[in-house]
């Protein structure tokens, strides 16, 4: 049963760490990789794929926000919103390899759902760069490195 719970506690604490709230995944998989009852391939699957379906949702959310940008609860600005845009119009779908960064990443994410980024493309570059991110970390835990 623990060896369950385990998956599924770092396959929640990598998804709700790619959403805008603020968690910690990485913490998570050291934990695990140290303790070792799991393989280290399980584990960076697991977390990567809880860490991209979280952008996922950041990017289902940024293709929403159109209709609901006018709304006066609505947290951002106009010209946050527009600024955001335009960063990622001059950097392009390349600026998703940067979707691991803290701070940054998640709203990358959202902005490439309102600027309509194709899911393939979208998919593609999250988890090679959330995937690359855990396997580094990995290596570093475990000595491959």
């Amino acid at each position: 049963m623990f060896e369950f719970s385990a998956y599924l506690g770092l396959f929640g604490a990598a998804f709700a760490a790619a959403t805008l709230l603020p968690a910690q995944s990485e913490a998570v998989l050291v934990g695990l990789l140290l303790h070792g009852a799991q393989p280290a391939a399980a584990l960076l699957l697991v977390a990567t794929l809880g860490n991209v379906l979280g952008s996922l949702v950041n990017w289902l959310l940024g293709r929403s926000i159109e209709r609901l940008r006018h709304k006066r609860w609505f947290p951002v600005s106009d010209g946050q919103l527009e600024r955001a845009q335009r960063r990622y119009h001059r950097y392009g779908r390349w600026s998703l390899l940067l979707s691991w960064v803290p701070i940054i990443g998640d709203p990358i994410t959202v902005i490439a759902g309102t600027l309509r980024e194709p899911l393939w493309s979208f998919l593609l570059l999250v988890t090679l760069a959330k995937g690359g991110r855990y396997l580094l970390l990995a290596a570093i835990t475990l000595g491959w490195l």
